[in-house]
């Protein structure tokens, strides 16, 4: 969901199986893209959809800590993973 006029961009992802271990990193990705795709007067809002992985609340409260996901973003070795995420494969 996008409000331009609220600068806001909510997405809703539903993990592959209710125990996926890559929804955070899933969920980084795509605030990552995010991130370097919009402006910046975007506030965004990626979280899991209600009732699909065993871990919702605690995967929604890390990706919308903005210093955990910054924190994240510094480690070297997660963000080169995130970037092979957001790579385009030939």
């Amino acid at each position: 969901q996008v409000s331009d006029a609220e600068s806001t961009v909510s997405v809703e992802f539903t993990p592959t199986i209710p125990h996926c271990s890559m929804a955070t990193l899933i969920g980084l990705s795509i605030k990552v893209k995010l991130l370097r795709s919009l402006p910046e007067r975007f506030k965004l809002d990626v979280h899991i959809t209600p009732g699909t992985h065993a871990s919702e609340h605690a995967v929604n409260k890390q990706l919308a800590d903005k210093e955990r996901v910054a924190a994240a973003l510094e480690n070297s070795h997660l963000l080169e993973v995130v970037n092979q995420c957001l790579s385009a494969r030939s």
